[in-house]
């Protein structure tokens, strides 16, 4: 989909849960509208966010993953700080609206 951290079923305990600092998770799929509608906001966000980790987890092709998060509908963003969930959001929404999500600002 992009540039951004690529997560799969078989890396996301070392590349998210193993993790310190801010990681928000896009739980997506390609033939997913509102998540391609995502892909420009997550990419200025991961560009303007020097201390957040953007990455993102395809549901077709890690299903487990998406399965123990309880990922109903796409697309979900999970942030996680230090390893553990702190939030969890779903639908595509305006940059400035994520990045308050994300900061808490």
């Amino acid at each position: 989909m992009s540039d951004l951290l690529q997560v799969t079923d078989a890396t996301f305990s070392t590349d998210v849960e193993a993790s310190t600092g801010t990681v928000v998770v896009d739980f997506w799929a390609p033939w997913c509208g509102p998540c391609k509608a995502m892909e420009g906001v997550l990419t200025q966000v991961d560009a303007e966010l020097a201390d957040v980790t953007i990455a993102q987890v395809n549901v077709d092709e890690n299903p487990q993953t998406a399965m123990r998060f309880e990922v109903m509908s796409i697309p979900t963003f999970i942030i996680f700080k230090d390893g553990k969930v702190a939030k969890r959001l779903t639908g595509a929404m305006p940059k400035a609206a994520f990045i308050t999500e994300i900061t808490g600002a």
